[in-house]
């Protein structure tokens, strides 16, 4: 795979790992239109380690605040704390909605991941991102009144996020919507989101990771992956969270949905 390939991909993996309109759908897509072949493993390892990069960076005072909280709950004989305190008990919740993610993820992530050979299923899953998305449209602002995660919320957009393994569906559009959907504040919901893919971006870097495939994909191409598919990501993030504050969500539900129509009718003939 050539630099500008690897380019294009952590360009398409930036963009579309954040925004909410699904990154596996794209890359499917790509595929076809561009001709690009399946990216080496390493390669897709290091693109997906660079959105994890960014997500970390944009979140970071809130990984921080969540670190040192947590710290204290587990030392309170030493001034610590006997409750956890909000940014701890996010962190908690990010936990508790991870079991169901990854439950998923190893009951049914080969019969899920067997949808990328078909285009037309691809694109009806597209379609459905755009109707997700597109139900925020129909969320007044004033619904958006809860600041805390509980446990069951938690469960439930953990779901979600697992069910996401799909090609076609958006993490992102599934677990904001989940969360907006249930009554969270749109900038929890976001905040709550992102945060709770570190755990499965992790999971995945862990499961994909092949360090004797260096020599195959080569430094260069590794690095440019990672640095491209960082910066673009964080752009990406920065853009979603304001739009998703903004109430602007549904923004994204046309441009799915016109992706997911191309797809089915016109790709897979």
């Amino acid at each position: 795979m050539t630099l500008i390939e690897t380019i294009c991909l952590g360009i398409i993996q930036g963009l579309t790992e954040f925004l909410p309109v699904s990154s596996s759908g794209h890359l499917v897509v790509a595929k076809h239109i561009l001709g690009f072949r399946e990216p080496e493993l390493l390669l897709d390892t290091a693109l997906h380690f660079g959105t994890l990069m960014a997500v970390c960076l944009y979140f970071r005072s809130d990984l921080l605040q969540m670190i040192a909280e947590l710290g204290q709950l587990i030392r309170p004989g030493r001034g610590g704390r006997d409750v956890p305190g909000p940014d701890a008990g996010l962190a908690l919740m990010v936990a508790v909605g991870s079991i169901p993610t990854g439950l998923i993820g190893i009951a049914f992530r080969h019969p899920l991941e067997s949808l990328f050979g078909s285009v037309a299923a691809v694109g009806m899953m597209l379609i459905a991102t755009g109707i997700i998305v597109g139900i925020t449209r129909f969320i007044p602002p004033a619904y958006g009144r809860r600041t805390r995660v509980t446990v069951l919320f938690a469960l439930a957009i953990g779901t979600a996020q697992g069910l996401a393994i799909m090609p076609g569906i958006s993490r992102s559009g599934a677990t904001i919507v989940c969360g907006l959907v249930l009554g969270l504040d749109r900038d929890l919901a976001g905040r709550f989101s992102f945060i709770l893919c570190i755990p499965a971006i992790v999971g995945a870097l862990l499961l994909q990771l092949d360090m004797g495939a260096v020599n195959r994909v080569g430094a260069a191409a590794l690095i440019v992956g990672f640095a491209v598919s960082a910066i673009v990501g964080f752009l990406a993030l920065k853009l979603l969270m304001r739009m998703v504050r903004q109430g602007h969500l549904y923004y994204f539900a046309p441009y799915c949905w016109a992706l997911g129509i191309l797809t089915v009718y016109h790709l897979n003939n």
